[in-house]
């Protein structure tokens, strides 16, 4: 089974609450194997549309960056609040290294669409 469908299986199972599990049969977890099998035909048929596989994994990657930032606030935002994380909210150093981090990021983003 490649990797990446069943990472995606679970990762949409468990969002959409499915049965989920390599260890469940097939009639037990139908929409989780269907994912698998799915995103199974889809990579074969990437193979057959002449896509470049560096070129999607560069291009991946630079979405994988862009989208990182946003991302990386929202945790920041809901790390630190003592409603959503209870004790386990942010300390004061780990709040200034995580926006340190995200500002970094948004910095090297920018220095990339600037530079592109």
């Amino acid at each position: 089974m490649p990797v990446l469908a069943g990472s995606g299986a679970y990762a949409i199972g468990e969002a959409l609450r499915w049965t989920t599990g390599l260890d469940r049969k097939p009639l037990d977890a139908k929409a989780f194997y269907g994912t698998i099998a799915v995103s199974s035909l889809l990579g074969i048929g990437i193979n057959f549309v002449g896509l470049d596989p560096i070129k999607a994994l560069f291009w991946s990657a630079v979405i994988n960056g862009v989208v990182a930032v946003p991302l990386m606030a929202i945790i920041m935002l809901m790390a630190m609040r003592q409603d959503v994380m209870g004790r386990f909210a942010l300390p004061r150093a780990l709040w200034a290294m995580g926006w340190l981090c995200t500002g970094v990021m948004a910095v090297v983003v920018a220095i990339m669409f600037a530079t592109w």
